[in-house]
């Protein structure tokens, strides 16, 4: 060793990261596939090229990182190389003699990942880490999985491993998703109560079968690990991702590009707008890579360990649930022919209702007519969060389709939310003329 000598040349972090994943971890040079995969990257200056996504794409493939920073090295260039958590993962020696110092440290360390990396599920053959084929780790001795039938899982079971692996709620649950496989040999049916840490808690009984066929074996989808906390709905406030844990996410010049993914992920339309916030706390936060994001990565996938003083606040574009619409009358001259139709007769009394789950105060309803030849709106405010349009005697004018409008004005933006259209027809003899009681506009 002593008689080698150092290359001259610049720091290329990324292709040395790159050169691991595509040389090193290899059958064709000893790698099993069965083998804890762990690499350990020291370097004394900051990288000339991208290291981001070479170090993601290491951690995606099951190969735990650790980086060790020597003299000139950049500190929040090595939290990004390595795995989580950071601070079992990144060292910073002010120069190579340190070395010696922390070898009993990540000594250590390394075990610790050796031994926790006995886990005992997995999904396999997905499009993200929350995506797959599911297989259980029936002999930790000589590391060997089976896929698991589908009649000896449910949903249950399926809420239990999309907690285990970090991810959200379980959105599918069908076989012959995920690629061929040999039939499933695990011969349990799990029991999971839904509430268990992790798959292999719950309790299990022999199965009742006597085989399972290769398409029998469960492919799993769990729902992105993404939330919006703290605002007025489920669809804005300080955005969250989950890996190891729940964190909010560093300001970095985000743009609308990215919200949207965020926006999409939790089905809540488009983004409407990006803020920040102090982060009061002083927390751990999660550094979100918009290339990665841009290139179609989940943002779990995205995520590293970072620390900031400020975090994103989203406000997503489907922010209200859809307004009710119903009709009454007080002379009993309604009555409903059909999922979506009503009959009144000629110079009844009937009154269209429109109404909203509470979630903002104020705003106003439209109600909003239309015919064969006319188009009306008219327009009450929201009290209690509805509004009743009383007409006091029923009009073949009044026939058409009706549809209440909730508009409202939050965070600095108008939103409205549109009900399913209400149709009436009018019958019988005309017996007085009729007013709306409210405000009448004419489109």
């Amino acid at each position: 060793m002593a008689k080698l000598r150092q290359r001259g040349g610049g720091t290329y972090t990324g292709k040395a990261l790159k050169h691991i994943l595509d040389k090193i971890f290899k059958p064709n040079v000893g790698m099993r596939a069965d083998s804890h995969k762990i690499a350990i990257l020291i370097t004394d200056g900051k990288s000339q090229d991208n290291v981001s996504l070479a170090s993601q794409h290491l951690r995606d493939t099951g190969i735990e990182v650790y980086a060790i920073g020597v003299g000139y090295a950049n500190k929040d260039e090595l939290r990004v190389i390595a795995s989580d958590p950071i601070k079992n993962h990144v060292y910073m020696l002010s120069d190579f003699s340190s070395l010696l110092n922390i070898v009993n440290n990540l000594t250590i360390n390394l075990c610790n990942s050796t031994n926790s990396s006995l886990d005992s599920v997995r999904l396999v053959n997905g499009t993200t880490m929350c995506s797959g084929r599911l297989e259980v780790k029936f002999n930790q001795f000589n590391q060997s999985w089976s896929s698991v039938c589908e009649a000896d899982f449910d949903q249950q079971d399926a809420e239990v491993v999309c907690r285990e692996l970090s991810c959200g709620a379980p959105s599918v649950l069908q076989g012959v998703l995920y690629g061929e496989v040999e039939a499933p040999i695990w011969t349990k049916e799990f029991q999971c109560g839904g509430n268990e840490s992790a798959l292999l808690d719950c309790g299990r009984s022999d199965s009742n079968r006597s085989t399972c066929s290769p398409d029998k074996a469960v492919g799993l989808t769990c729902s992105e690990p993404v939330r919006l906390v703290g605002g007025a709905s489920c669809c804005a406030g300080t955005l969250e991702v989950k890996r190891t844990k729940w964190r909010p996410v560093q300001d970095s010049d985000w743009t609308l590009k990215e919200a949207a993914a965020v926006c999409g992920d939790m089905d809540c339309g488009s983004a409407v707008s990006i803020g920040r916030r102090n982060n009061s706390l002083e927390e751990s936060v999660w550094w979100i890579r918009s290339d990665c994001v841009q290139s179609g990565y989940a943002l779990r996938e995205c995520a590293s360990s970072s620390s900031s003083s400020t975090i994103v606040e989203l406000i997503c574009s489907d922010l209200l649930v859809q307004p009710i619409i119903s009709m009454s009358s007080t002379m009993d001259g309604v009555s409903e022919v059909q999922q979506q139709g009503f009959q009144v007769h000629r110079g009844s009394h009937f009154t269209i209702s429109c109404s909203i789950q509470p979630q903002y105060p104020g705003g106003s309803f439209h109600l909003t007519f239309t015919s064969s030849n006319t188009t009306y709106s008219y327009t009450q405010p929201a009290v209690n969060h509805s509004a009743d349009f009383l007409f006091p005697a029923a009009d073949p004018a009044h026939q058409g389709n009706y549809s209440c409008v909730y508009d409202v004005y939050i965070f600095s933006h108008n939103f409205s939310s549109e009900s399913r259209l209400l149709s009436l027809t009018v019958t019988g003899k005309l017996k007085q003329s009729v007013k709306l009681s409210g405000t009448e506009t004419s489109h």
